[in-house]
């Protein structure tokens, strides 16, 4: 791992971090989109409610849209010790996307009934490890606002003009960091 040199901004420093996920899967964050980091005073009122906390987004999405979330995986990725996915979460009342995100998860960390759940996609994460009563404490890193770029315009049914909110956020189950997250959310 590289160290930071001095004339790395901090802009540059969390550009880096929702890089490192989004070259899993994509060949740059530039096909997500344009990134800047912003203050939770410079969130729009409802992406402030959906993303400037330390909870789990399922919870956050189904208590803002009243509805239960479906998790959709579209890309993959594994190797020996993690596991990753690129997944959309939508509405289970009219099947709108809201939120696109990008996760890796060490799941030696995890126990084998939360690796199964998080694995068989059939439930989102945060419920997942609701649901199997994992020890676990979402930290908030960085929020964002993105201008879209084509994967952000397709799976969140935007124009390149019209900005959405997202942030890089880390779980730490039993006090180890085990999964990373960039969590963007289509504020309606």
């Amino acid at each position: 791992m590289t160290e930071p040199n001095s004339t790395s901004s901090p802009a540059d420093l969390f550009s880096r971090s929702a890089s490192r996920l989004a070259t899993l899967f994509y060949s740059g964050l530039g096909d997500l989109g344009q990134f800047e980091t912003v203050t939770v005073d410079a969130l729009p009122d409802d992406a402030k409610m959906l993303l400037a906390h330390h909870d789990h987004m399922t919870v956050a999405l189904e208590a803002f849209h009243q509805s239960p979330m479906v998790v959709t995986a579209h890309r993959e990725f594994r190797d020996d010790a993690s596991y990753g996915r690129v997944s959309t979460l939508s509405r289970q009342t009219d099947g709108v996307v809201v939120q696109f995100g990008a996760i890796r998860i060490w799941l030696a960390d995890l126990p084998a009934a939360a690796r199964d759940g998080i694995l068989n996609k059939r439930a989102p994460l945060g419920r997942v490890l609701i649901e199997q009563g994992v020890l676990r404490e979402v930290e908030l890193i960085t929020l964002w606002k993105i201008v879209p770029g084509h994967v952000l315009q397709h799976f969140l049914n935007v124009r390149a003009d019209e900005p959405v909110y997202g942030r890089t956020a880390q779980i730490l189950v039993d006090e180890r960091p085990t999964v990373q997250l960039l969590e963007i959310v289509k504020v309606m």
